[in-house]
């Protein structure tokens, strides 16, 4: 019997429910030091951060970091590859699955330009041992649990 009522399908979402994102940071690695920028938006304020963003459909972990760094600092990216995931709840709200990569500058010698000055408040490099404070929530969660992005090698 139909009532009248419009129906959704059983796997859609409730418009009311928060939903979490896939975001993709990178430490982007020169020498010994990380490239960090101080964010502008509302969440996470004044902390520093890796450069990255949202996963956009269909784009590969690989692509969106090259694409976010391109997009955030003018720099090329080589050497991509996946290091980890985190899972932070940030908030009521805010729910990021994070895939965390690791790259280096094609060039080592280009500086970071800020391209979105109402997200960030800069780029610059810091050593790994030495990194500003604050830092931005899952940044801060993965240093303190002695997690070190820098590559190991074999003695």
């Amino acid at each position: 019997m139909d009532n009248g009522a419009q129906r959704t399908p059983a796997t859609a979402t409730p418009p009311s429910t928060p939903i979490p994102k896939v975001g993709v940071a990178v430490f982007l690695l020169n020498g010994s030091k990380v490239l960090l920028g101080k964010r502008l938006s509302a969440i996470g304020h004044s902390t520093f951060a890796l450069p990255g963003g949202h996963l956009e459909f269909g784009e590969s972990f690989e692509e969106c970091a090259a694409r976010e760094v391109k997009e955030e600092t003018g720099l090329e990216i080589d050497k991509t590859e996946y290091l980890t995931v985190t899972n932070n709840v940030i908030s009521e709200k805010v729910h990021v699955v994070c895939i965390f990569m690791r790259a280096t500058p094609a060039d080592p010698n280009q500086k970071p330009q800020t391209l979105e000055p109402e997200k960030c408040d800069g780029w610059d490099w810091y050593e790994w041992n030495n990194l500003p404070k604050p830092l931005f929530g899952p940044l801060e969660n993965m240093v303190q649990s002695g997690y070190n992005p820098f590559p190991t090698t074999a003695s």
